[in-house]
């Protein structure tokens, strides 16, 4: 399927303040639960029905799960009890230890866990079986309604559950999410970072254990002191080693959470301990510091307390941070707000987002091994004007997110495999063309290409333009994306929008009018009759409906033009032209077009092979030429430019 952004524009960070109601009905959550008080009703919630469709899409369940509102399961329920904390995560028999890792995390945070799970919701007098939760996504905050059924087997919760069997608020966020991702099976596998950002709209950084920096302990502590969201996981180096237990208690390939991290008096000197909890609920590490080793006996009370200590089989545990490297891979963090780690005091960040598409046959190229598209890929420039205070570089986070693929599982897509490059600007405008990155080494990249939701990474540079080059590893892959820029000063872009090319914009889409992926292109043979209708509306001045000789010998010297640039590009000599080459064609003609109304006009004129015929080429340009004509004729008073922090080429 196409993949078809509206608006490349770098845009400001979204604030949950206004967060979108997304119920097919239109209506919001309150509107929603009076009109269910008004009729007596509880609410059923028809966009994720209790089915089987809203469980499963590869397969219907093993047992014959019931749906039950948690009247029906318990004599008393209640949304949270006693505060929503940590413990009352357990996992039920769904493979989202990822999802819940992340939500352990969000407990630590009052102001957070208000912000996705609003706190004035209860099973009290004014009870409609309506709940929402608030989740990012893509920049945007959405609210989600959902009824309270939830899938039970034999009386019991099925998935995620409190230890609390009467609470309730953990399994509706569970269901909430599964809806916002079109089923509880497309929650299965994940990275507990993509959680954490949905619940808080916060940037990402991945850490590998190995291979921390030695103020890593500083890092962490800041992180939770913060209020950061923090993971862990233990690599496997197979599927038959995911969820293995290891000699010491832990789990492979098992999403935990960070909880705590102290400083402790042991023997007369301070030992460093970290506070982890596996969202299971149970199965601890046995090591030195676990709940009953005999480190806790020369502890005095008073500090046990401190530290919330408590030998119980929770599913939470202390170990010493020196065996935490040891044992653990990788650890996650995301920030609520991109403040740097490294320093030692907080400060904001600006942050600029931008959202684009690659589009097969036009803006997916693929990574740089593939020479002869790479070109194609969309093209951000950044501009870093100030160092860092106190530094020699500009330090910016580049996250580029794959938009939407979760909700896709259903329809056969899986993650693909994702990264950037960053090159420096040769201060030219427009489009980059194939030979530039044939002879120019980039300055900086993404870490690794890798199948996850987002790949994100910290980088200085010197001060300077830049060119990004966000993309998928193999060619010809479609999607949307989500490209985040954060940075210690602000970036900032020529600019790359006039009042002019807005109505050229909207001129051309209205000239084009909409366009199907799938529409068959007229293979050329001679000129269509509608190539000859296009040719006279393009060059009858006198709207007699005939070209005149004057006119048409205008046209000819055109026609001679574009039919030699269109040999030019047709490199192979096959009477056709790829479609990635129709962004050099149109330069060479004289247009120099943006992504989105190259996409659309690559959907419009090229096949299934991604070949454009001459006469479609013709047509094409016979159409640019008019909406130029048109363009130009307009008056246009107001030429401000357009201040972005980044911007498209």
């Amino acid at each position: 399927m196409p993949y078809l952004h509206q608006d490349s524009k770098p845009r400001p960070a979204a604030h949950p303040g206004g967060a979108r109601g997304t119920h097919s009905s239109g209506k919001g959550y309150e509107q929603l639960k009076q009109e269910c008080l008004r009729r007596g009703v509880l609410f059923e919630d028809p966009d994720f029905p209790a089915c089987n469709s809203s469980l499963f899409f590869s397969e219907n369940p093993a047992i014959p799960f019931v749906w039950k509102r948690p009247g029906d399961i318990v004599k008393d329920p209640k949304f949270i009890v006693g505060g929503a904390t940590r413990t009352d995560i357990c996992q039920g028999d769904l493979g989202d230890c990822w999802l819940l890792a992340a939500i352990a995390s969000l407990t630590l945070n009052e102001k957070t866990l208000a912000r996705v799970v609003p706190l004035d919701q209860n099973f009290g007098p004014d009870y409609a079986g309506i709940f929402h939760f608030q989740f990012w996504q893509h920049n945007e905050w959405l609210d989600v309604v959902i009824d309270d059924r939830l899938p039970t087997f034999k009386g019991r919760l099925v998935f995620l559950h409190s230890a609390e069997l009467n609470e309730f608020w953990s399994a509706l966020l569970e269901k909430a999410y599964a809806k916002l991702n079109g089923s509880y099976e497309s929650l299965k596998g994940g990275s507990t970072i993509e959680a954490m950002e949905d619940f808080t709209g916060g940037i990402g950084e991945t850490y590998d254990v190995k291979e921390a920096p030695d103020n890593f302990y500083e890092i962490l502590g800041k992180a939770l002191k913060r209020c950061s969201m923090v993971g862990c996981s233990i690599d496997t180096s197979s599927a038959a080693e995911s969820e293995a237990r290891t000699p010491f208690g832990l789990v492979k390939g098992h999403a935990y959470s960070v909880t705590g991290i102290e400083e402790v008096s042991y023997r007369g000197q301070q030992v460093q301990l970290i506070r982890i909890r596996n969202p299971w609920g149970q199965v601890e590490w046995n090591g030195p510091w676990s709940d009953n080793s005999a480190e806790w006996r020369l502890v005095s009370p008073s500090e046990q307390r401190r530290l919330s200590q408590a030998a119980q089989d929770d599913g939470e545990f202390w170990m010493k941070f020196e065996d935490f490297k040891v044992h653990f891979d990788k650890v996650e963090i995301c920030n609520l707000t991109p403040d740097a780690l490294e320093d030692s005091t907080a400060h904001k960040w600006e942050v600029a987002i931008h959202q684009g598409s690659w589009v097969r046959g036009a803006t997916a190229g693929g990574c740089r091994n593939f020479l002869d598209t790479f070109w194609t890929n969309p093209q951000i420039k950044l501009h870093l004007t100030e160092k860092d205070d106190g530094q020699d570089g500009c330090t910016f986070i580049a996250a580029l997110m794959q938009k939407g693929r979760r909700k896709l599982k259903k329809l056969g897509a899986e993650m693909l495999t994702i990264g950037y490059s960053i090159y420096e600007s040769p201060g030219t405008d427009g489009h980059l063309g194939k030979d530039f990155f044939r002879y120019h080494a980039s300055k900086a990249r993404s870490k690794t290409y890798i199948n996850l939701r987002e790949v994100s990474h910290r980088f200085k540079l010197p001060p300077g333009d830049y060119i990004l080059i966000p993309t998928t590893f193999e060619p010809h892959q479609e999607a949307d994306f989500c490209l985040r820029i954060f940075s210690e000063k602000k970036a900032i872009t020529d600019p790359q929008e006039t009042e002019e090319e807005k109505q050229f914009r909207a001129l051309f889409e209205q000239i084009s009018g909409k366009v199907s992926a799938s529409a068959k292109n007229i293979k050329f043979k001679n000129l269509s009759l509608i190539s000859c209708r296009n040719i006279i509306s393009l060059m009858d001045t006198n709207g007699y409906g005939k070209l005149e000789f004057s006119e048409f010998k205008v046209f000819w010297e055109k026609l001679k033009k574009w039919i030699s640039i269109f040999l030019q590009f047709d490199f192979d000599k096959s009477g056709s032209m790829s479609s990635y080459e129709l962004r050099g064609a149109l330069k060479a003609a004289g247009y120099q077009l943006n992504n989105y109304l190259l996409q659309l006009i690559v959907l419009r004129y090229s096949d299934e092979q991604f070949q454009i015929e001459f006469d479609d080429f013709l047509n094409c340009l016979i159409r640019l030429e008019n909406a130029s004509r048109v363009f130009q004729a307009l008056s246009v008073k107001n030429k401000d430019f357009i201040n972005l922090n980044i911007g498209e080429v």
